[in-house]
């Protein structure tokens, strides 16, 4: 113990000191008596001496006490992560409420910020550059006019602040999943089949597109799957299994409860650019391993990136075959999941009871 820190809850805040810890701010501040400035635990000044810190609730508490702020942490304002996050926050704003998506120069000056340096900070917060955001806004806005049916697919288009249709046709097919029409009609016209098995963690439900498998759900009652899939695709063409589809259903329970045997299948992924990357790098994490939302960030050159990718995970509906279930939190217990939180439990106990050398 450091006989210059007398309490253990001293010893505590001062270990998140040495190690810049930026999850403690806004916990407490830490003053030094040699230079009379108070500091946020991350603040990367250099570390003084322990006989010369003292450690307060707030900044007000630091202040009354004759400290004043380090100009470098500035523990009484935003934090730099907060400070950048609001800079991001300010631009996603700009884009979604401008008629016509903003250049990076615009963007830049409105926020203060170089353009290089606005888009390294843009990407590194929400995965994705300024320009594919306002992609993924406008291809969103369309599939929300899209459901008026007073309104036509080109005037959705328009609207969305797309300035040329065709712009907006080379980038759609993969977020929306069909073309605009076949989504105006409900899915009129697209042929899912689709089945419904049983396995020891309850119904599954496989369906699959002419592109590939677009959907597998988990759940307790088969019908309120199909329920589901009929609400995605309100006018699609739902066929029932055949033979061969049955045997396909079947691969993917037999996944379910042996998740050793393997799963490769044709997907058809119906998201974003940014999710459709975060899914693929999922598809290469081995069964029986998991990693950390902020370790999936650092693998796609995110290092900020913890947050979108964790909604990118929540935003897939390819259960198993695409596997969201092998990210947990930091500290390793486990977060949502959208076919149960059980689930992705017993999905992860059956990988790590399989791996080599378990018995």
């Amino acid at each position: 113990m450091n006989p210059d820190l007398k309490s253990i809850e001293d010893q505590r805040r001062w270990a998140r000191v040495l190690a810049r810890d930026a999850s403690a701010d806004g916990a407490y501040v830490y003053a030094v008596a040699s230079t009379g400035v108070y500091c946020r635990p991350s603040c990367p000044a250099r570390i003084a001496k322990p006989e010369n810190v003292r450690f307060y609730a707030s900044p007000p508490e630091a202040e009354a006490a004759g400290y004043r702020a380090c100009k470098r942490c500035n523990p009484a304002g935003l934090s730099r992560a907060q400070a950048k996050a609001a800079i991001v926050a300010r631009a996603c704003r700009l884009i979604e409420t401008a008629e016509s998506m903003p250049s990076l120069a615009e963007l830049s000056a409105a926020c203060g910020l170089s353009p290089p340096h606005l888009h390294r900070q843009f990407r590194a917060i929400t995965g994705v550059t300024p320009k594919a955001y306002a992609m993924a806004r406008r291809v969103e806005a369309v599939r929300v006019r899209l459901a008026d049916p007073e309104t036509s697919v080109i005037s959705a288009i328009y609207g969305a602040g797309f300035n040329a249709s065709s712009r907006f046709y080379e980038t759609s097919q993969a977020s929306l999943g069909m073309s605009p029409t076949a989504l105006k009609r409900g899915g009129r016209g697209v042929a899912i089949r689709f089945a419904v098995g049983q396995s020891s963690l309850g119904a599954v439900l496989v369906a699959m597109s002419a592109k590939g498998v677009c959907a597998i759900s988990l759940g307790d009652d088969p019908e309120t799957l199909v329920r589901d899939l009929q609400e995605r695709f309100p006018a699609a063409q739902l066929i029932g299994a055949d033979d061969a589809f049955e045997a396909l259903v079947a691969r993917v329970i037999g996944f379910v409860d042996a998740p050793q045997i393997g799963l490769d299948l044709p997907l058809d992924l119906r998201g974003t650019a940014f999710q459709q990357r975060v899914w693929r790098a999922l598809q290469k994490v081995p069964a029986g391993e998991t990693l950390s939302y902020s370790e999936l960030a650092d693998r796609l050159d995110l290092p900020n990136g913890a947050r979108a990718v964790a909604r990118a995970c929540a935003a897939n509906t390819i259960a198993v075959a695409i596997p969201c279930h092998r990210v947990v939190r930091n500290d390793g217990a486990l977060s949502g999941y959208r076919w149960g939180v059980e689930r992705k439990q017993a999905l992860l106990d059956k990988e790590a009871a399989s791996r080599p050398g378990r018995k």
